[in-house]
């Protein structure tokens, strides 16, 4: 395994991401940011936080298999999001859970939210970039 994930003592646990990857291999991945595109090109979700996060996590493991990754190579995600208020976690948990259960994966490396005034396109809610480290 090239990624190892912990929560150090004195760092607080949370459900949804560990606080330290410790990656071993020896190819670096970068994914540019993933939107809620559909392979044509066309917004997956328009309006639809909950949505957009759940097709960004699929186009995130769909671009790391093109880079012969997998979620269990992930050492950082970024996500983005528009607008962002507190208020909106559960739609982003719901996305995740749901995109988590489709790939057959838990992806909790750690992750870094940051609200954003706008993304490329105004249909755009979330954009999710990752770097992974393979062997």
């Amino acid at each position: 395994m090239t990624i190892t994930l912990v929560n150090p003592d004195g760092l607080p646990t949370v459900d949804v991401y560990r606080q330290v990857s410790i990656a071993t291999g020896s190819k670096l991945v970068f994914l540019a940011g993933q939107v809620a595109w559909d392979a044509d090109g066309g917004t997956v979700g328009v309006g639809d936080l909950a949505a957009q996060v759940e097709r960004c996590y699929l186009n995130v493991g769909t671009a790391l298999a093109g880079g012969g990754a997998s979620f269990d190579d992930v050492a950082k995600l970024t996500v983005y999001v528009v607008d962002w208020t507190p208020d909106k976690m559960p739609l982003l948990l719901e996305g995740i859970a749901r995109a988590a259960a489709r790939l057959g994966v838990t992806p909790v490396p750690p992750a870094t939210l940051i609200g954003v005034a706008a993304l490329d396109v105004p249909e755009h809610l979330v954009e999710i970039e990752a770097t992974a480290v393979v062997d």
